[in-house]
């Protein structure tokens, strides 16, 4: 396997990441540790142990999640390359996992790419107040009645749908009362499965504009490099190769929902019959699995899943 030409690589957000992730690939693949080496030297702090080690409460801190789940993604992505060869046709990735996907592109380098990350999460953090925001998922309702409900629930608060993952899962963002309203409403709709989320703030709605406008001015004096594939972005599900755009996207994305469902439907769309999932867990590929089967899906986080990869590759 040297050329994916119907291949897409996809990398996870936050919510992947656990104590332990990125271990095993920097014990056996030297490639894993110079991205760690590179990020730890970007970020001033010992990322290895936090990812390896924890605790769970530091690794959660949203400014230590996104580098960490952005160097662990790399790290796979630099493994498949060195070991298997594999290039992608298109790139995507779930909220955060979108700046992991640009620098599989090339259009960031990995040093700007978890330094943006960590102000990202201290942004995002900062935008509203802890306990005053909410999210949840909504299972077997599908994005028009979650929007509907979302509107009857917002009585002059914001609560709206921040991720459409598609297969029938829908989360909402906002704050916290009126997500717990909204919670209330798709029960009483028949929703399968409501579930409030344990996040530190409510990502991808209106209650994130500070943290908006905080990013453009991060992202003032990042270099943004020609992309070497297209990358389905999450604001518009679209492809997207014009370096010229990323930075007014990746300043969106933060209130804008994640069009996942679309996404993956504009994958299939281009052709794309192979989808990788690079970082910690599998998230992605069981949304994949559900939106669309015709397209095979399969993980690196370990070694494990290389030595699986490659053998698909010889087959």
């Amino acid at each position: 396997m040297t050329d994916g030409n119907r291949t897409a690589f996809v990398f996870p957000g936050q919510g992947s990441q656990y104590v332990g992730m990125g271990q095993a690939l920097c014990d056996r693949f030297p490639e894993a540790g110079a991205v760690f080496d590179e990020a730890e030297e970007a970020l001033g702090f010992g990322l290895r142990g936090l990812c390896f080690g924890g605790p769970d409460a530091e690794l959660n801190r949203t400014e230590h999640t996104q580098p960490a789940i952005l160097t662990v993604s790399v790290a796979a992505l630099r493994v498949l390359e060195a070991q298997v060869g594999v290039v992608p046709s298109w790139v995507a990735g779930h909220s955060l996992g979108e700046y992991s996907a640009l620098v599989c592109a090339g259009a960031l380098g990995l040093a700007d790419a978890v330094r943006v990350v960590r102000q990202r999460g201290r942004l995002m953090q900062q935008a509203v107040p802890e306990g005053e925001g909410g999210m949840a998922a909504v299972l077997g309702l599908e994005e028009p009645a979650v929007r509907e409900l979302c509107e009857e629930a917002a009585r002059g608060e914001v609560v709206a749908p921040a991720n459409l993952n598609g297969g029938g899962q829908v989360v909402v963002s906002g704050a916290r009362e009126a997500v717990r309203r909204a919670v209330q409403l798709a029960r009483d709709r028949g929703a399968r499965k409501v579930v409030e989320l344990a996040v530190s703030a409510p990502f991808h709605c209106a209650l994130m504009t500070p943290a908006a406008e905080g990013l453009r001015q991060v992202l003032e004096d990042v270099e943004v490099r020609p992309l070497r594939m297209g990358v389905v972005t999450n604001v518009e599900a679209a492809l997207n190769a014009d370096p010229g755009r990323v930075k007014a996207l990746l300043a969106e994305q933060v209130v804008a929902p994640v069009r996942w469902e679309e996404s993956v439907r504009a994958l299939a769309g281009l052709g794309c019959e192979q989808v990788i999932e690079l970082g910690p867990g599998r998230v992605l590929s069981g949304l994949v699995r559900r939106i669309d089967r015709s397209m095979s899906t399969s993980n690196l986080e370990k070694p494990e899943d290389l030595e699986k990869l490659g053998a698909e590759a010889e087959a």
